[in-house]
Formats: C-alpha cells, sequence, structure tokens
C-alpha cells in the first residue's frame, strides 16, 4: 500500500468499492482454507478406510467421497472464481480510477504553473511522471491493497488453523518467516534508494529522446547524428544500468525469501514426519497442515513483495507530489476583480523587472503609454527586452504593484483570466496544434465556425495557400506545425489571434518568414480590421512598424524612446542609425 498527502483521500472516496473487495477476498481465503482439511480427509480415508469426520468415525465409502468432499471442493471452486472476479474488479478498477484522478490533478496544476517552471523542468521528465510513475502508483495502489489484505485475513486464518493443529511446530515455522520480515523491511529501504535512481534515469533518456524527435532537422543538418546517438547510448546505458542495480537487489530479496520459505517446508517435513511415525500426526492431518502452511506462503511472500512494491510506489509518489506541491507563482492577488471589457489603455510606470532566476533586470525604469484604438511597434536590438514587455502584458511573470496598468487599473488588482481573455497573441515560435488548420486557427472557441476562420485566414494572407491543399481546412498539421512552411506557421498564428478579435493584439515577431509583400498586406489588413482597438508589434524590420502611430524603441532594458517613425528619426541616434543600417542592407541585397 502507499499513503501521502495526494493519495490518502482516494482511500476515502473508494472505501465502499474497497470493502466489498475485502469482503470478497475474505471469503475467497475463508473457503480457500477448508480445501486443506479436505484433502487430509482424502488421504487418510485412502488408508485407513475410514475418516473422522464432525467428532465422529464414518466409513470412506464412494457416497462419502461425493457428497462430503467432490460437491464442497466444486461449490468452493465457483465461490473462489466469483470472489476472485469481484476483488479483481473492486482493487484493481479502484487504481486505475485513483491513477486517472492523479493524472487529472497534475495536469490541472501543471496548466496553472508558471513559464519559469517549465524553464527548469524538462517535458521528457514530466512526461515520466504522467506515465512511468503514475503506472507504479496505479500498481501499487492495487496490488498493495490485495496483498495487504490477503496477507491479514488468509496469513491470520492459515496460522490459526496451523496453530490448532500442533503449537510446537507451527512456533518453528515463526522463526523463518520472521527473518523474511526483516530481510524484506531493510532491503526495502535500499530498493526504494534506487527506485528513485531508476526513474530519474529514465527521465533524463526519455527527455533526451523527446527533445532529439523535435530536432532532428537541425541535428541532420549538422551531420551530427552519430553524435546524437552516442549521446543516447550514455544514457541509455545509465538508465540500463540502473535497471540492472534495481534487478540484483530484488532479486537478492527474492531469492532470500523463497531460501527462507524452503527451509520451513524443510522443518514441517521433518518434523511432521517425524510425528507421523510416532502417531501423533496422521498422513492425512500432515497433508492437511502442509496445505495450511502453502496458503500462508503466499501471505508472506506478498508481504515481501508488499515492502518492494511500497518502496517503489514512495519513491514514484514523491516525484509526483513534488510537481502537485511546486509552488504557482503567478496568481491571482487576494480581491482580484474582473476587469470586465478591456478598452485597451496599457501603461508603464517606472517598472523594473528581473527574471526569478536572472542575476540583472530585463527591464529598468520602464515608463510609456499606450492609448486606446492605437497601433504600436516596440523595436530593438535582439534581447533589448521586447518580448518581455509583453509578456507582462500578459501576465506571464509577477510585476511590482503600481507599474503596470490596463485601462488605469494594476494590473495586479483584476484577475489573470480576464486580461488574458482581452488580449489575443501571436507568440515567437509560432506554436502549432496537431490538428486540423480549422481547430487551430477557432482555438479560442469551442463551436467551429468556418466562415470566419476563413475570413481570419484572408485577413492574415494565408487562405490562397490553405486552399491548395488536398483537405484545405480539414487538413491534420504534424507535431508543432512541421507540415507547412515557416511562414505559413506564422500566417496560421496570426489568423488564429485575429480570430479571437480580442481589444488588444500582440505579434511578436510573427512576419518575419513572410516576404516583403505578404507583410505589406497583412499589415494593410490589420490596419483596416484593427481600427479603433490596440495592436502591438515586436519586430525587427523598420519597415514592418514605420507606418504605425506610435513606436517604443528599447535598449538594453531600457525605454529610450517613444514617437512616431519620423519624430524617432530626428530624438534616436540609435533608431535612425537602425534604420539606415536597413536601408543599406536593403540597398546591398538588391
Amino acid at each position: 500500500m502507499i499513503f501521502g498527502k495526494h493519495i490518502n483521500r482516494y482511500y476515502l472516496r473508494y472505501a465502499p468499492l474497497l470493502l466489498l473487495g475485502a469482503i470478497a477476498l475474505i471469503l475467497v481465503d475463508y473457503f480457500q482454507l477448508i480445501i486443506p482439511n479436505l484433502y487430509g480427509m482424502l488421504i487418510d480415508g485412502i488408508n485407513k478406510g475410514s475418516v473422522m469426520y464432525r467428532g465422529s468415525l464414518v466409513p470412506f465409502d464412494t457416497a462419502f467421497l461425493l457428497d462430503k468432499i467432490c460437491l464442497p471442493i466444486i461449490g468452493i471452486v465457483v465461490v473462489m472464481v466469483i470472489g476472485r472476479f469481484l476483488w479483481r474488479i473492486c482493487f484493481f478498477g479502484s487504481a486505475i480510477r485513483v491513477e486517472t484522478n492523479i493524472r487529472i490533478e497534475m495536469f490541472a496544476h501543471c496548466k496553472d504553473l508558471s513559464r519559469d517552471y517549465y524553464q527548469v523542468n524538462k517535458v521528457g521528465n514530466l512526461m515520466s511522471l504522467f506515465t512511468n510513475d503514475l503506472d507504479t502508483i496505479q500498481e501499487c495502489f492495487g496490488d498493495g491493497l490485495l496483498m495487504f489484505f490477503d496477507a491479514l485475513f488468509l496469513g491470520v486464518l492459515g496460522f490459526w488453523n496451523m496453530w490448532k493443529m500442533d503449537v510446537g511446530m507451527t512456533l518453528l515455522t515463526l522463526i523463518p518467516l520472521g527473518l523474511i520480515l526483516i530481510v524484506g523491511t531493510l532491503m526495502g529501504k535500499a530498493m526504494m534508494k534506487q527506485w528513485e535512481v531508476r526513474q530519474q534515469a529514465f527521465s533524463n533518456l526519455s527527455d533526451f529522446a523527446q527533445e532529439s524527435f523535435s530536432g532532428f532537422a537541425v541535428v541532420k543538418a549538422f551531420v551530427k547524428e552519430l553524435k546524437q546517438l552516442f549521446a543516447f547510448r550514455k544514457l541509455n546505458v545509465e538508465n540500463e544500468d540502473a535497471n540492472i542495480k534495481y534487478t540484483k537487489i530484488s532479486t537478492l530479496m527474492h531469492v532470500l525469501i523463497v531460501t527462507l520459505v524452503e527451509t520451513v517446508i524443510c522443518v514441517i517435513l521433518g518434523y511432521g514426519g517425524y510425528l507421523v511415525y510416532k502417531g501423533v500426526f496422521s498422513a492425512g492431518r500432515l497433508v492437511e497442515y502442509i496445505g495450511y502452511f502453502s496458503s500462508v506462503v503466499w501471505p508472506v511472500m506478498a508481504v515481501s513483495m508488499l515492502i518492494e512494491k511500497s518502496a517503489r510506489g514512495k519513491a514514484s509518489m514523491k516525484r509526483v507530489s513534488e510537481l502537485l506541491e511546486a509552488e504557482i507563482t503567478v496568481h491571482d492577488e487576494e480581491g482580484a476583480e474582473d476587469i470586465g471589457r478591456i478598452r485597451g489603455k496599457i501603461e508603464f510606470r517606472d517598472l523594473t523587472f528581473r527574471y526569478p532566476d536572472g542575476e540583472f533586470n530585463a527591464l529598468e525604469n520602464v515608463s510609456f503609454t499606450i492609448n486606446p484604438g492605437e497601433s504600436v511597434g516596440i523595436v530593438g536590438k535582439t534581447g533589448a527586452g521586447k518580448t518581455t514587455l509583453v509578456d507582462l502584458i500578459l501576465r506571464m511573470y509577477n510585476v511590482p504593484d503600481g507599474t503596470l496598468f490596463i485601462d488605469d487599473r494594476d494590473v495586479n488588482s483584476v484577475t489573470i483570466r480576464s486580461v488574458r481573455e482581452g488580449c489575443a497573441y501571436v507568440p515567437q515560435d509560432n506554436f502549432l496544434f496537431s490538428d486540423t488548420i480549422e481547430n487551430n486557427i477557432n482555438f479560442a472557441y469551442d463551436d467551429p465556425d468556418l466562415e470566419a476562420v476563413r475570413n481570419a485566414a484572408v485577413l492574415s494572407d494565408v487562405d490562397d495557400n490553405i486552399e491548395e491543399f488536398k483537405d484545405k481546412y480539414g487538413t491534420i498539421l504534424g507535431e508543432r506545425g512541421v507540415t507547412v512552411s515557416g511562414g505559413q506557421k506564422q500566417r496560421i498564428s496570426i489568423a488564429r489571434a485575429l480570430m479571437k478579435n480580442a481589444p488588444i493584439l500582440i505579434l511578436d515577431d510573427s512576419v518575419s518568414a513572410v516576404d516583403t509583400d505578404t507583410e505589406k498586406v497583412i499589415l494593410r489588413n490589420l490596419a483596416n480590421s484593427r481600427r479603433g482597438k490596440t495592436t502591438i508589434l515586436i519586430a525587427h524590420r523598420i519597415s514592418t512598424i514605420k507606418g504605425l502611430d506610435k513606436i517604443v524603441f528599447v535598449e538594453d532594458g531600457r525605454v529610450t524612446a517613444v514617437g512616431s517613425h519620423d519624430e524617432l528619426l530626428v530624438s534616436c541616434p540609435e533608431y535612425a542609425k537602425m534604420v539606415e543600417l536597413q536601408r543599406l542592407e536593403e540597398e546591398a541585397g538588391k
């Protein structure tokens, strides 16, 4: 069995089902222990011609064999088949439900975790929690309950019957059985530690494989297949070594337990045979005693297996608990309210920001205002802090109170959900889901609306490309949109954002992969369709933002200039230099 903060409540939730399973298991155990007595009567009847039955000596004939031995065994078999089916459904069914519930709980927590968590914890490691570790927890929950109740009831009933038959021989059997418990307990601790090592090795291997599959195009382009193969082989060997070490400990414990069990059987056969020789026991009673002990062997083995499974389950539960207890660093403050319908005003007031794991400020003393309905460009060198600005608007990270305002309300005083509901976002990586193009564009809504999807695609100048596909808007995209070109991926991402028709639209370097003519079409459509709504474009090309209402120039985490294109040419030397450099690059490229 396995216990912990995140699993204890399931014992109460599924208590009726578990109780039914325990009752079925007790009935099976009870009827199972009748069989040795029937075997004993059979042996004595064959040897002596008579049987002691309910305190009376009765002749052993065909009628007795059929009525008192064969028919009861048939009835016991029927009860055991039904009972075993029932407790399997109850125990293992509950374990599957527990696994499902914990997986849902994990995913629900993951969706609320902040971006900085995923910068530290890789996808492969997280996937191993959702698969390998949860499988271990499910197995430990179901098998653990079975082993616990079986060891408790079958073991106690079996020992009681053995005790009634011969106290001395039963006491002798307890010595090796006690050693089994000691061995299991000590080795269980070692197994738990090694299981943690094994799971981490599997996580590392899974993470490397996932990352390699996503980046094989880069691997092939740089002809580094052999390097990746050796790196994978190293991780695979580490995973193999961890598994072998765990298997060695597990096998050693199993061998020791089997040896001790066989020792007990030797004791019973030796001492029991002596009792038969002396006439204290009949051959039938010795067979009956061995039958009881055989029933007890499984509970004893179950205890050792329970120790092993508990060790594995605790290690996996510890890893899962670390995820479930990971702090949600970006959350609504107490008393936060929905902002309602956003008009689109955004104001930074002397904002200074440093990433949670940063060594220096990513933004420093940032102050500027975006008025409702304005189209604003943000430009600057790579790493200047442009993306950080829009991440803060979307509340991907915490900001100090009184430094960022949406519609004149401190962003910390309103709910994160309501702020994000009022924004549409096109990220740098243009992430697309492995789904149809229609569903990708219609992602903000639950109900399909092909006409609206097509209109959004027209605005992003990707409709013609989609119509060329065999299945048109029903085309299934590959993982992360790999089946379309970079420019098509960008325009589908823009269409998805336009489909939302939010008061604030943020495009983070979202037209960099299209040619200048396509860029002009998209910008013209944005100007027409977004009239009266706030639009923020991050760009490296001056041509992308020169016609916007306002341009924000960012340099080394500081906003050094704000104004129109013409105003910045005069007031900001760095901006003017960037414009001139890009003009020279364009002329050189002609």
